[in-house]
């Protein structure tokens, strides 16, 4: 007999509705007998969410020391040089317990954080490394050595790395357009990769993060990714100034990306209030070229990037939101391109990360996300909370189903945002 047998879920792409089995914490194939038997009636289902750039160390620090009065990603990198000065790693597990528990509730299940190692006591780093070991039955935690301030920018900043490194970073990262030349940003690129590859590590670099059509960064990573032989374990964030690179040389760098297997992470929270800073009108969007990477069979993925920090105040952790605010300012609003979010925020981003056991296929792990909603149009449309989030076949959050009625000519009638 199951454990757990869940009727009628619509999976994303799939007509009609079908039924998942759950024995012993993994899916199996359905059948009549279950110890619990929950109806879904038709609501989307997807395998967990996958969040796969975030900045965890600075959640819940907006205001402190400062608010950033100009918004700009420039400010907010000064503030959060101040505030990383007060940091303990009390402070930091509180604010992350905190952050990963909104994450849950929407129902992600895996997430990528970099974190500022540009400290000397990498005190961050060292606590979400405990913290990844202590969550580790919840969620699943990827740590980024992150240099906020440069690796040749920043007094000591190769050996930081290294240390990172060795204190328990899954994956090394670097920041080349912050760098002072262009010459430090070439050079980190190499540095950080040839450090992923000594230890057999994955790569994420923030790069090209700016307007400046000049940054041309990413070239470098796949250049690097091909000669060090890594292709599928390195991911470029942010590259917003492919937005303004001219259409000849765009067309050759995706060229290049797609030969390098490398993933892509697009930020539209952050990045559609940081860029265009220095924009008259027409003021740019601020995103990186995803319809032309993705029908050149780039894998791209979306990322939350901040939750209430100096550099963006607003989000409280779902990717649902990002994918919907992606839709508008990525003009992703075709009837294939509106499932296409929906893959961004689950199966994309579990290629970047190098997710194994991950989906809904019969005697992988029985995690999921139950939306109140069927279809991934309405999901993207209604941002709706949770129904349901599973994990190794267990309940690990649930929402109870809101009920919203309006009074029509004196007649109390239930709403739900559906289309009859």
């Amino acid at each position: 007999m199951l454990d757990l047998l869940l009727k009628g879920a619509r999976l994303p792409g799939a007509d009609g509705l079908r039924d998942l089995g759950v024995r012993d914490g993994r899916w199996a194939e359905p059948e009549p007998e279950a110890a619990e038997v929950v109806e879904l009636g038709g609501a989307l289902v997807t395998p967990p969410l996958v969040e796969p750039h975030i900045h965890l160390d600075a959640v819940l620090t907006v205001g402190e020391p400062r608010y950033n009065l100009t918004g700009s990603l420039f400010e907010g990198i000064a503030i959060w040089a101040e505030r990383v000065k007060d940091l303990t790693a009390e402070d930091v597990k509180r604010r992350v317990r905190q952050v990963l528990r909104w994450q849950l509730a929407n129902g992600v299940q895996h997430v990528r954080s970099h974190v500022d190692v540009c400290d000397p006591q990498l005190t961050a780093l060292r606590a979400l490394v405990e913290l990844r070991d202590e969550v580790r039955g919840q969620m699943e935690m990827q740590l980024v050595a992150f240099p906020q301030q440069g690796i040749y920018s920043f007094d000591g900043g190769e050996e930081l790395m290294r240390k990172a490194v060795q204190a328990g970073a899954d994956v090394v990262g670097g920041i080349p357009h912050f760098e002072i030349t262009r010459e430090y940003g070439e050079r980190s690129v190499k540095f950080a990769m040839a450090l992923a590859a000594e230890h057999g590590l994955r790569v994420d670099i923030h790069c090209d993060e700016t307007d400046d059509d000049h940054s041309r960064f990413s070239e470098v990573m796949a250049a690097e990714t091909i000669r060090l032989g890594l292709e599928g374990r390195v991911t470029a964030s942010h590259t917003t100034a492919m937005h303004s690179y001219n259409a000849a040389y765009a067309f050759r760098l995706i060229n290049n990306l797609r030969r390098a297997r490398m993933h892509m992470v697009t930020n539209p929270l952050d990045n559609s209030v940081l860029q265009g800073r220095f924009d008259a009108y027409p003021i740019r969007r601020g995103h990186t070229r995803v319809k032309e990477l993705l029908d050149a069979g780039v894998n791209v993925c979306i990322g939350h990037d901040s939750v209430m920090d100096p550099w963006y105040p607003l989000g409280y952790g779902d990717p649902l939101q990002a994918a919907m605010v992606l839709a508008h300012y990525g003009q992703m609003s075709g009837y294939e391109e509106l499932k296409t979010l929906v893959r961004m925020i689950t199966v994309q981003p579990a290629l970047a990360l190098g997710l194994e056991n991950y989906g809904l296929e019969v005697g992988r792990p029985a995690g999921l996300v139950v939306f109140e909603a069927p279809t991934e149009s309405d999901a993207i449309r209604l941002v709706p909370r949770r129904r349901l989030v599973l994990r190794a076949g267990k309940v690990v959050a649930r929402t109870e189903a809101a009920r919203t009625t309006v009074v029509w000519d004196g007649v109390a009638e239930q709403v739900d945002f559906l289309k009859k």
